[in-house]
């Protein structure tokens, strides 16, 4: 579940494996090229943390955020 804090939209993701981190976000870069926004992120073995806020509107959360989290999700 993303939740909104310090105007980022923020979630993390736990998956099985390093490997299955690294081809989420693989596939999560490619859709943020689609969108043409890119996250704020961080991986540790298994686990991928994105933090979502749109830079060239001050840094706060918009409709842009709220798109891709909704397509990261889709990923899924």
């Amino acid at each position: 579940m993303w939740k909104e804090e310090n105007n980022q939209l923020k979630r993390t993701f736990e998956f099985k494996d390093f490997s299955e981190a690294f081809a989420f976000m693989s596939r999560v870069a490619l859709l943020a090229e689609v969108h043409g926004h890119h996250p704020n992120w961080s991986n540790v073995w298994n686990k991928v943390d994105i933090a979502l806020c749109t830079h060239d509107a001050g840094d706060v959360v918009t409709e842009k955020d709220h798109k891709l989290a909704e397509a990261i999700d889709k990923l899924l």
